[in-house]
């Protein structure tokens, strides 16, 4: 048995040790019905506490190869990249998330960054080797608003990738460096693409993977909101609009960074370079262990209890919406007045002396 806490141990029983000690002071205090609830709660809160425990058993070891090499994803962004010729119809970014896990799963402990373009070029992440965070920036990854374009160029990231590669390439120099670039090399913008010359000398490998079809995709409308798409096309002359791949301009690119093109379809493997001579091998890189989790277990026991104190409180609510207001102007049952209904001891003792007061008064005429 191995525990993997989501906090620190002591941290967390800093903060349920308060909790427990009320919980027993209430089921010590409370009266022989009650206990029972209270005992279901501390269960629930020792369950609670195994789960953020994350309890697991060894399931075996995996060997591992860790690549000591930086890869830098050059990404298109522009309004073509979903042009829906991948595949049976689907956007090209489908195409490119695809390929990238693919990389992912050949250069395991390789850092990565990610660069995007369109009418300019951003750093999405810097070198990490936190490979969730680098598929979870794709997953996510939309491109330019279409009301906002105003056309782009497939070298306008040259740059930053120089940049990017100087500077891993000055704080590691023993690291290699591989570039992929993606996209459709389509220049949309009226000036000449600028050359990747500058990032030929940091890098050791790569690839320019080309996306798209000669008779073209069409491409829908990018919004800018949470879908990212307003589900229409963009229109050129009255029908949509297609987008065609330049597979003259990609493999230019490719020769400016000294790596391979390659025309990217989703009916064929992805062919990837070998990595640099820096990677190590699997008895340099070691074992890792796989874990088979354990705390969905306690996660059953509190959904279980929870529950029941959900169907109890349903109940008591239920039971509640059964009572009943009394009318304005009626009388409780078991007040004073309903168990007297001829009046108290005392009005009876008034009306007495109002009647002995009205005979006097009467004899009193009658002497007159």
């Amino acid at each position: 048995m191995i525990l993997q806490p989501v906090l620190n141990v002591f941290l967390l029983l800093l903060l349920f040790a308060p909790v427990a000690a009320i919980g027993v002071l209430a089921l010590v205090k409370a009266p022989g019905r009650d206990r029972g609830l209270w005992v279901m709660r501390l269960v629930m809160l020792v369950a609670l506490f195994t789960m953020l425990l994350r309890p697991g058993i060894p399931g075996g070891a995996t060997q591992t190869l860790a690549t000591d090499t930086d890869i830098v994803l050059v990404v298109d962004t522009t309004a073509s990249i979903v042009a829906e010729d991948w595949g049976d119809g689907q956007p090209r970014l489908d195409g490119v998330r695809t390929d990238v896990q693919s990389i992912v799963d050949e250069y395991p402990g390789a850092r990565f960054a990610l660069i995007t373009f369109d009418a300019s070029a951003d750093l999405r992440l810097p070198l990490t080797t936190d490979t969730t965070a680098l598929i979870s920036s794709l997953e996510v990854l939309r491109p330019e608003v279409t009301s906002q374009s105003r056309g782009s160029s497939v070298g306008i990231a040259n740059q930053l990738l120089a940049d990017t590669l100087s500077n891993a390439a000055e704080s590691q120099p023993d690291r290699s460096r591989m570039v992929f670039y993606f996209g459709d090399g389509e220049q949309t913008a009226s000036s000449t693409p600028e050359p990747f010359d500058g990032s030929a000398q940091y890098t050791d490998a790569g690839a320019v993977l080309g996306y798209g079809t000669t008779e073209g995709g069409p491409m829908r409308l990018t919004t800018g909101g949470v879908d990212g798409s307003s589900g229409e096309y963009i229109q050129y002359e009255g029908t949509n609009a297609l987008s065609t791949i330049d597979e003259q301009n990609l493999q230019t690119i490719a020769g400016q960074l000294g790596v391979e093109y390659e025309h990217r379809t989703a009916d064929a493997e992805i062919a990837l370079p070998e990595a640099p001579s820096t990677t190590t091998n699997y008895a340099e890189s070691g074992e890792v262990g796989n874990v088979i989790e354990l705390y969905w277990i306690a996660a059953l026991v509190i959904a279980a209890l929870l529950a029941v104190e959900l169907a109890r409180a349903s109940m008591l609510v239920a039971r509640l919406r059964h009572l009943r207001a009394p009318r304005p102007g009626s009388v409780p049952r078991g007040s004073s007045t309903e168990r007297s209904p001829r009046g108290s001891s005392s009005e009876r003792s008034t009306r007495r002396s109002s009647s002995e007061r009205t005979e006097t008064e009467r004899a009193d005429g009658g002497d007159a």
